[in-house]
């Protein structure tokens, strides 16, 4: 499951209700709410009860916050490792001076379509 879905259903467990969790994502309060439906109709579950006035968890729901709150953890450590992990190891790992491009910088010609950049000779 993605990241971010998984960062926004927290959010929005966490606020009072999904206009402030919102808000304090920084995005919008159509797509916490849609980022929210992708998570329950991966999991088959409804993990909010929509009929409250204020954002009330299912069982399920807070359930799954705290399998939530661990993958984020764990997600923020294995960010830390990798960025700070090739650094550290003397630059062995990725990265490494840039290659020109050598081909033409255009699409292949295709038969029967005119060439790119050349205009027909009229008569």
């Amino acid at each position: 499951m993605d990241i971010t879905l998984l960062a926004h259903f927290v959010a929005a467990a966490e606020a009072p209700d999904f206009a402030r969790a919102a808000q304090t994502l920084g995005v919008s309060r159509d797509t916490l709410s849609a980022s929210v439906k992708r998570v329950e109709a991966e999991l088959g579950y409804a993990l909010f009860d929509r009929a409250a006035e204020s954002t009330t968890l299912t069982e399920i729901g807070a359930a799954f916050l705290d399998d939530a709150r661990l993958e984020l953890t764990e997600a923020a450590g294995r960010g830390a490792q990798a960025s700070g992990g090739s650094r550290r190891s003397g630059g062995s790992g990725g990265g490494g001076k840039a290659k020109a491009n050598k081909g033409k910088g255009r699409a292949p010609a295709v038969k029967g379509q005119p060439k790119l950049g050349k205009k027909r000779q009229s008569r």
